[in-house]
């Protein structure tokens, strides 16, 4: 049986947006363990970048950094990635994953709740690929983006966080027509992964009831569509893949 490479990413470097934490922090520890370093992005978790960056340099001394910004300050966006080419010499992987997530019913949406979340689910992720495509073009890179089954099917309540979901998932697949050849671009759609706990747990079971699998995802689901991605799929790009259980087939 031919031989399968421990460390597939050897060489490569990821910046991951929202790194920190949750679903992020899940992929930076999945790409560091295929021998990738690992550039963790942050706005406020500086205590929780500091211990991810910790435990991973622990284990490959020099391979994660922890980079901090706003991501609805535009200016910062190309920062990020000069920093991680000071740091890395290069970038390979894009990961988008940073998130705002709230309900916004129609007849309370502010224009601050329109900025905010439209900020950070598709403005930035769209101005951080335009920052990094040069660099991305030249090493045959990768972008992935976190989206969500409510870019596809609406999530009660929250019109403008699934409207900006529906536009990261047509920003995916456009960024793939206009960086082909040289950028794959893909996104991941987590269902009920790491559901928020200020959701009501009625809500919660009712959500995980309409799972085909009957079950919550985990964290590592997310990380190995990731891994996928980046290490086992050299012909797929401009794709969309839900991983939630089967949730957004009922």
């Amino acid at each position: 049986m031919p031989q399968t490479d421990p460390l597939p990413l050897a060489g490569h470097t990821a910046l991951i947006t929202g790194g920190a934490r949750r679903l992020g922090a899940a992929t930076a520890q999945a790409l560091h363990a295929a021998g990738a370093h690992i550039a963790i992005h942050h706005h406020t978790s500086s205590r929780d970048a500091a211990a991810l960056s910790a435990v991973l340099n622990a284990s490959r001394a020099g391979s994660a950094i922890t980079l901090q910004a706003d991501l609805l300050d535009a200016a910062r966006l190309p920062q990020l990635i000069a920093a991680t080419l000071e740091r890395f010499g290069h970038l390979d992987i894009l990961v988008n994953n940073a998130s705002t997530f709230y309900p916004t019913p129609v007849g309370e949406i502010t224009a601050a709740h329109f900025d905010d979340l439209i900020g950070t689910n598709l403005r930035a992720p769209l101005f951080l690929a335009q920052a990094a495509a040069e660099e991305l073009r030249r090493r045959r890179g990768l972008i992935l983006n976190m989206v969500d089954i409510h870019g596809m099917k609406p999530l009660k309540r929250y019109p403008v966080y699934s409207a900006a979901k529906a536009a990261l998932i047509m920003l995916t697949r456009s960024l793939a027509r206009e960086l082909a050849p040289d950028v794959r671009v893909n996104g991941i759609a987590p269902g009920p992964v790491m559901v928020p706990a200020d959701i009501d747990a009625a809500l919660q079971a009712e959500i995980i009831d309409k799972t085909l699998l009957k079950r919550a995802g985990d964290p590592s689901d997310i990380a190995k569509a990731a891994l996928y991605f980046a290490t086992q799929a050299p012909y797929v790009t401009g794709q969309i893949l839900a991983v939630d259980g089967g949730r957004s087939q009922v």
